[in-house]
């Protein structure tokens, strides 16, 4: 994972440090009128009273030096609103990577509510200690402050000073170690939001004045006051009474929606993109080894085509690559390992995972580049650091680039993974790049089919046989009760879809293709069962719902669990991927059975997002229940939401239990 840049700040050569002193006074005696002048504690109780803490004021200020290196001062003071929340200030924790960045507890004190001020430092309350780490052990750190027990109006004030950012450069001679990857710029993403509301924030950015000052607001109507000297560039931004975001049903992530300000001093993506291709050809992360090439020969023993080779080599990278991150020491976070190290300890992380996957189509006659993406959110279009997630593109005959995923497609079909669609990236190419999205992926690129005939008899009892057999980004989530999970466990996995929602079921058979052998053909599942009691029998009546209709293998449907609330909702929403499921049911019932109120189960609605077809009809003996749902993309406008409403409305009638009459 890429981490992004946060606070930064650099002492400058002698002209600029007494223009350095001069602003760092005036900004301790702002701050310092911030505590003194804030809000009495009561009214800030009676204010907020609907959540458990407030952040009385948040005061960040950087000071960056021509290198880029940056010091960031904050001060922050919390309020507790909540005597029953009070286990939520009773730690406050500031992350830092000690290879490219420091952070220094300047001041942490207690203001109780009758006005007894209590320090942290000479309680011995202020910690530092090995972050705890799972998956990526890159030596993290974690500075601990212990405010303990609490009363309501209590008050915590923190002040530290952070120098650095969060990854980890080439150099490693004192300061030089802090100074951001691309040396010389500054970024910084400066989130004006929280989980809790926050009754005051303001940011301070002090640039030389030889930077291009380049930012953007969002989401909200920020004071902002730009001042620039022969000297010195310097940018205000302050809001008030912000409150948490609104939560709603699969919305789109926080920092889409709340406010921010995003500053750089980098012109054009084009710029990023180069930096980012010569960071790591400096470093030589993509040179091959005669243990690589052999490793790439014999993958491509027998590869038919250019798409053949390369899937090979992709599903190699992201079947056999673990992930898990081990730090390489100086040099950790933006640069790629080298493909040596890689293939050695045949783990890492996506940087890691997409840079082997680099070395190795090179090695085998392929042009290849890593490129950064953003998992999760939105990119704005300011070319800052907004990435936390790296994969590779290659260079087709055709000249056509063409994304490739190792990281979030093991034993998926797809080269490139369709839940990253409508995502931004940056491709690290010699000659620069823009930011580009990635493209929506059709449903039917992505179907799931499940067929089930059956036979019901007057006892109630359900025989047949289920088939499940889907593509893409579908065919990945079937699998996974298999992939998942230890092999010894596949065979009750699988009868467990039935089991759990059947217990009485007799499993007759269980078959299914080779979960690892994804790569040959979608897969396909075929169980042949027994249901005594499937259906309620009230003399000449039958009363019962279909199996999908009931639950099995819903797991698979992307979609499954949506609801028709709430009515309307004000934010953009985010699905799993396209899918479109297709599912079909045939049941022989005994005697001349007639569906009553055949027609509430027959609707239709077809939208732009999300489509709707439902059918139900019995010939003869036989009854058919068809249903097939489209949706059409990962990331909706909120003006979609009424099509998906519809959709849930239309299934929920669909999937009412049917009443026979024989």
């Amino acid at each position: 994972m890429i981490h992004r840049p946060t606070r930064k700040i650099v002492w400058q050569p002698v002209f600029f440090w007494v223009a350095f002193l001069s602003f760092a006074v005036s900004n301790a005696m702002a701050n310092d009128g911030a505590v003194k002048n804030a809000p009495s504690s009561q009214s800030l109780l009676e204010k907020y009273k609907s959540y458990n803490q407030v952040i009385v004021f948040d005061s960040i200020v950087a000071n960056v030096q021509e290198s880029g290196l940056s010091y960031v001062t904050r001060k922050t003071m919390y309020q507790l609103i909540n005597a029953d929340a009070a286990k939520e200030l009773a730690t406050i924790v500031l992350d830092y990577d000690p290879l490219s960045a420091d952070i220094t507890i300047k001041d942490a004190y207690i203001i109780r509510q009758e006005g007894q001020r209590d320090e942290l430092f000479s309680a011995g309350k202020v910690h530092d200690y090995p972050a705890p780490a799972r998956m990526i052990y890159w030596g993290a750190r974690q500075k601990m402050i212990e405010p303990g027990f609490l009363n309501v109006g209590d008050r915590v004030y923190i002040e530290y000073v952070r120098k650095g950012f969060t990854y980890a450069l080439l150099r490693s001679d004192d300061d030089e170690r802090f100074i951001p990857p691309m040396r010389g710029h500054y970024y910084d993403i400066i989130e004006f939001f929280d989980t809790r509301p926050i009754h005051h924030k303001y940011f301070k950015v002090n640039l030389p004045s030889s930077k291009e000052l380049i930012y953007k607001t969002y989401n909200a109507d920020f004071k902002v006051n730009v001042l620039e000297s022969d000297r010195i560039k310097t940018a205000e931004f302050e809001l008030s009474e912000v409150l948490p975001v609104k939560k709603e049903f699969r919305r789109v992530a926080d920092v889409d929606v709340a406010p921010k300000v995003i500053v750089t001093t980098t012109k054009r993506w084009e710029d990023k993109a180069t930096w980012f291709y010569g960071v790591n050809e400096d470093y030589g992360s993509f040179k091959s080894t005669p243990e690589i090439d052999s490793k790439v020969n014999e993958i491509l023993n027998g590869a038919t085509n250019e798409l053949d080779s390369i899937a090979r080599l992709n599903r190699w990278c992201a079947d056999e690559i673990r992930y898990s991150g081990i730090s390489m020491g100086p040099g950790e976070g933006y640069t790629l390992h080298s493909g040596e190290m890689n293939f050695t300890d045949r783990c890492g992380v996506c940087k890691d995972k997409a840079g082997m996957l680099v070395t190795m189509l090179r090695a085998a006659g392929f042009k290849s580049y890593a490129a950064m993406t953003m998992a999760g959110s939105r990119i704005e279009n300011i070319p800052a650091d907004q990435f936390n997630h790296s994969v590779t593109v290659v260079k087709l005959r055709s000249g056509e680039y063409k994304l490739l995923d190792p990281t979030w497609v093991p034993f998926v079909r797809e080269l490139w993974s369709s839940r990253e669609q409508q995502q931004n990236y940056l491709l690290g190419l010699p000659q620069g790049d823009i930011l580009r999205e990635t493209p929506v992926s059709s449903p039917d690129n992505h179907y799931l089919k499940i067929n089930n005939k059956a036979i019901l008899d007057t006892e109630g009892t359900l025989q047949g046989t289920i088939t499940v057999t889907a593509e893409g980004q579908s065919d990945a989530m079937v699998r996974a009760i298999f992939t998942r999970s230890f092999r010894s466990h596949w065979d009750s996995n699988l009868r467990n879809q039935i089991l759990q929602i059947y217990p009485t079921a007799i499993i007759k058979e269980a078959r299914y293709t080779d979960p690892y052998k994804y790569y040959e053909a979608p897969v396909l599942i075929t169980v042949s069962y027994s249901i005594p009691y499937f259906a309620s029998t009230q003399g000449k009546t039958l009363i019962f719902k279909t199996m999908t209709s009931n639950g099995v293998f819903g797991y698979a449907q992307f979609y499954q669990g949506w609801v028709n609330e709430p009515k309307e909702r004000n934010f953009d929403f985010t699905g799993n991927c396209s899918q479109q499921v297709e599912i079909s049911e045939e049941i022989t019932l005994p005697g001349k059975p007639k569906l009553q109120d055949i027609e509430k189960y027959i609707g239709s609605s077809k939208g732009k997002y999300a489509t709707i077809n439902t059918e139900v009809k019995v010939v003869g003996n036989i009854i058919t229940a068809n249903t097939t749902e489209r949706f059409e993309q990962r990331v909706y406008p909120a003006a979609a939401w009424s099509e998906f409403l519809t959709l849930v409305d239309l299934r929920n009638r669909f999937r009412q239990p049917f009443i026979i009459k024989l």
